[in-house]
């Protein structure tokens, strides 16, 4: 073969492999890759996710998760329970499933995983207990398991929410949850009160044993926190009084703190992301 033909083979491409086309069904990919072996990388960058990884992929939605469950507990299942369309453990068991997302999905601390299931074991034994024999000490234990659970519940979602960068809709859910979380606690504490001395409450017709007590107290703490004040229940007892005007006080300055935190998270976070658009937050070259 001369010269003259080697260069015309060349130009033409005629004997030389043809390079695999970069493309397959209007998609672009690397060359020669199939679509399983697509399907089969995307899977294995999944499992490669490490815990944390997976945390801040399901730490919004989980927000979401947690403000639907709360709403449920509070304005289904209680009244549900009050009218006995729902079981006795209903209530119980929503707790639980919020309890454990915010466990799995949204606490990073150890300590704070470890409390959180204790006093969840606490809530679940004491309730159960007190279904079988209610004395004061299954009352003590169930209100003891219920504040530090909601207590852990409450920093994890805090932590979440007044964490420094942008401000979405995912904190502000977050944020509804945790002033919900408030009347829950004080809900727990006032039962616990209302249980050793009946009288520590007027005009609150349910007793412990009725179906409508979880729902009068969870109703008398709301209006505390809110300050509405519709004044058919009424607490007595000492120590009532003085939560409900801690629960009121909380309930007055939550918001206005909140707003306030809010608007300088948004602030600093538009702040620093114009100084990385300006190039200042860019490393010297080498």
């Amino acid at each position: 073969m001369t010269a003259n033909t080697t260069f015309f083979v060349a130009q033409r491409g005629v004997g030389l492999p043809r390079r695999p086309s970069t493309r397959c069904c209007g998609d672009s990919r690397l060359p020669g890759t199939p679509v399983r072996d697509n399907i089969r990388l995307k899977s294995a960058a999944i499992r490669g996710m490490s815990v944390k990884d997976l945390q801040e992929r399901l730490r919004d939605p989980a927000m979401t998760a947690l403000l639907v469950l709360e709403i449920a507990i509070i304005f289904v299942a209680s009244p549900l329970r009050a009218l006995g369309l729902a079981p006795p453990l209903t209530v119980l068991a929503t707790f639980v499933v919020l309890v454990i997302i915010v466990v799995v999905v949204l606490s990073r601390s150890r300590g704070a995983v470890v409390l959180v299931l204790a006093s969840v074991a606490l809530n679940v034994t004491g309730t159960l207990m007190h279904h079988a024999n209610p004395t004061l000490f299954t009352v003590v234990l169930r209100t003891v398991g219920e504040v530090l659970a909601r207590g852990v519940l409450g920093w994890v979602v805090a932590a979440a929410v007044f964490a420094p960068g942008k401000i979405t809709h995912y904190r502000i859910q977050g944020a509804i949850v945790l002033y919900l979380d408030f009347a829950m606690i004080f809900g727990a504490i006032y039962r616990l009160l209302a249980e050793i001395s009946p009288a520590a409450f007027q005009g609150l017709a349910a007793t412990p044993n009725d179906p409508g007590f979880i729902g009068a107290i969870t109703y008398f703490s709301l209006s505390a926190l809110t300050t509405a004040g519709f004044g058919d229940i009424v607490p007595m007892h000492p120590f009532a009084r003085s939560l409900a005007n801690l629960e009121a006080i909380i309930g007055q300055l939550y918001p206005a703190t909140l707003l306030a935190r809010i608007v300088t998270l948004e602030l600093a976070h538009r702040r620093a992301r114009g100084r990385r658009s300006d190039g200042y937050g860019e490393s010297p070259p080498q």
